[in-house]
């Protein structure tokens, strides 16, 4: 069947058709929820409550972009999520960073365990970078840069204007270059700057 037909199905009240809907896109909901959230169990949650009210939802659905239009409520999800979790204590900043996780079809066979430790420091420190950011910048460059939407499509998650998606990138993208740059001692020798002087 295909994603209309699925779609369609799933209005008329067939659980197994928005099942195979979710399984389409459940790994990218949980990458976009866990990078926005910095937790692997409030990600969860908020890909779960996401779908939960897809479902509930799906009939206010008027066709065009499923993806961006499931990413809108589960990104939605995540903004009540870190509403709430401002009015609790924040957590230690190891349980933060003992969530990154990496999946083992972006490796490379080719590549030397020197290269990997590398690529895995590196990718460590633009995780945390990206969860200094601001929620509503960390949002906009997680969709961009880590899954490549169009700025259309963060538009159309977000509800925000195009020009408002575009500066909260940029500035997303200048606070994570501080980040690295403040921390440079922290990244791989490969990618430090090197001083002309020397």
């Amino acid at each position: 069947m295909t994603e209309e037909e699925l779609i369609d199905s799933a209005k008329s009240g067939d659980v197994d058709s928005f099942n195979q809907l979710i399984y389409t896109y459940e790994r990218l909901a949980y990458s976009v929820a866990h990078r926005t959230l910095r937790n692997p169990d409030l990600a969860a949650d908020a890909v779960q409550n996401g779908f939960v009210k897809a479902f509930r939802g799906l009939n206010g659905f008027r066709g065009g972009n499923f993806r961006a239009w499931l990413m809108r409520i589960v990104t939605n999800c995540c903004y009540d999520i870190l509403r709430a979790e401002k009015r609790r204590p924040t957590e230690s900043l190891d349980h933060l960073l003992s969530g990154v996780e990496h999946l083992p079809y972006l490796t490379d066979p080719q590549e030397s365990p020197e290269q990997y430790t590398s690529r895995m420091e590196l990718g460590n420190l633009i995780e945390t970078g990206i969860g200094t950011l601001p929620a509503d910048q960390r949002v906009v460059i997680v969709l961009r840069d880590v899954h490549g939407y169009t700025y259309q499509e963060i538009a159309d998650i977000t509800q925000d204007a195009m020009g408002t998606v575009k500066s909260r990138l940029s500035r997303a993208r200048g606070g994570l270059r501080d980040y690295l740059q403040q921390h440079s001692e922290l990244l791989p020798e490969t990618y430090r700057h090197k001083d002309a002087s020397l």
